[in-house]
């Protein structure tokens, strides 16, 4: 017996000393952490995990693989704080909410996630769609759909005719009276109790829709849709089961009821005063700008019939502001968390945000932490994700040049791995 488990545990101990680890060879590496850049290193990933990183470049054993990146840049994989996975914009986008299933949905929804972790975000935080959103992520994460790793908030919540209602524009036969199920609350009760159904249904995070919108099919873009005690009804009850919460807000006294109401991240941020960037920074609270999806929404609809009329006066109205209040409220010293809105523009674009970032005044590296250590930190999970680091996943991308001295370079990303597992690698050997 005693001869039989000596050699178990022998053939165990083979297997593992012969187990492939994966040396990345890295001509330049960027620590988002010190905000230097390390010169010639080769990063070892073992499973998942980065396992070590060693001075050199080193190949390893006979059975492991060496990747070359000794012309490359390489970078930890990028986090965006506010996409929407389920849907993208185009001209059919409010026939298609009468005509689409769930599986419709869905089967789109695996093309954006696998755009998005193409172009080097290997996590997202989803903010509102139908609840598909909630199964590409356990698709995701069970490998059976190429993505990014989802936070997600399930359906957004909303008040009566707010935006993020999902019968709005509808006839009066398809309205009906849609509740807390369905993300409209009409009161601090409703709110707790819209919180523990996203709880329930497996989201991740919770997203309340504080002002009016540009894309929903009403009028006003700007008002404010929630009073401060369902605000705090809301925050208080996502506290208590460990969900981060943020709020989409154009107009000022919704960014400010969403402050004071204890939400922590404020989405989009077009009408912000110089009061309410001195509040954001009393109650610590983030700005994500979604630059890109201002000025995206500005130029379709310059298009005629690509947004109904409701829209279009609200496209053009609101989406050039974002980026000159982003570059205010950076200058005024207002934490940034980088995110995009990606879905309102095409998925797979969402680099293109560091350049509107670094065109407002912000330097690149700061831009790209915003998109790596800042956002790991929000969503709780800084010591997995967000740095080339021992211990951390092993999610890492690269590109030819340089992003510290161009930063569209983020736009061409060459390599990506998440997991220790190689999902693009464009570089000649």
């Amino acid at each position: 017996m005693k001869k039989i488990t000596t050699l178990v545990l022998l053939l165990v101990f083979t297997a593992f000393s012969n187990a492939q680890d994966t040396y990345l060879q890295c001509g330049k590496i960027i620590d988002m952490e010190s905000g230097k850049v390390w010169l010639e290193k080769t990063v070892v990933i073992s499973g998942t995990k980065i396992k070590e990183i060693k001075k050199g470049f080193v190949s390893g054993g006979d059975a492991d693989v060496v990747i070359d990146l000794r012309a490359s840049t390489v970078m930890p994989g990028f986090i965006d704080m506010h996409v929407h996975i389920e849907s993208e914009s185009n001209p059919r986008t409010y026939v298609e909410r009468f005509t689409d299933n769930e599986a419709d949905i869905a089967f789109k929804s695996t093309v954006f996630a696998k755009k998005t972790l193409m172009a080097g975000f290997t996590t997202v935080r989803d903010l509102g769609g139908s609840g598909v959103n909630i199964a590409i992520r356990n698709a995701i994460n069970k490998g059976i759909v190429v993505g990014p790793r989802v936070f997600t908030a399930g359906k957004s919540i909303a008040t009566t005719g707010g935006h993020a209602d999902p019968t709005n524009g509808r006839s009066h036969e398809f309205t009906g009276d849609p509740g807390p199920k369905e993300g409209v609350v009409n009161s601090p009760e409703e709110g707790r109790k819209a919180v523990r159904q996203r709880y329930k249904d497996g989201a991740d995070v919770i997203k309340i829709t504080a002002t009016g919108g540009v894309l929903s099919v009403a009028k006003n873009g700007k008002n404010p849709q929630f009073t401060i005690d369902e605000i705090k009804a809301i925050t208080q009850t996502a506290d208590d089961y460990g969900m981060l919460t943020a709020a989409h807000a154009h107009g000022d006294e919704g960014m400010q009821r969403a402050i004071k109401g204890g939400i922590k991240t404020i989405e989009h941020g077009s009408y912000m005063s110089d009061e309410t960037m001195e509040l954001m920074k009393q109650y610590d609270a983030f700005l994500v700008p979604t630059i890109t999806a201002g000025k995206q929404v500005a130029e379709k609809a310059q298009i005629e019939g690509y947004f109904p009329e409701v829209v279009a006066v609200k496209a053009r109205e609101i989406g050039p502001l974002i980026q000159g209040t982003f570059s205010k409220a950076y200058k005024k010293g207002v934490k940034i968390a980088f995110g995009t809105d990606a879905g309102v523009y095409p998925h797979g674009l969402n680099a293109k945000e560091f350049g509107y970032m670094v065109e407002a005044g912000m330097p690149a590296i700061e831009a790209m932490q915003s998109a790596t250590v800042t956002n790991a930190k929000l969503l709780g999970v800084a010591d997995e994700v967000g740095l080339v680091k021992a211990g951390y996943f092993a999610d890492i991308v690269a590109v030819s040049g340089d992003p510290l001295q161009d930063i569209s370079q983020l736009e061409k990303i060459t390599f990506v791995m998440k997991e220790g597992q190689v999902y693009k690698n464009e570089l000649k050997p």
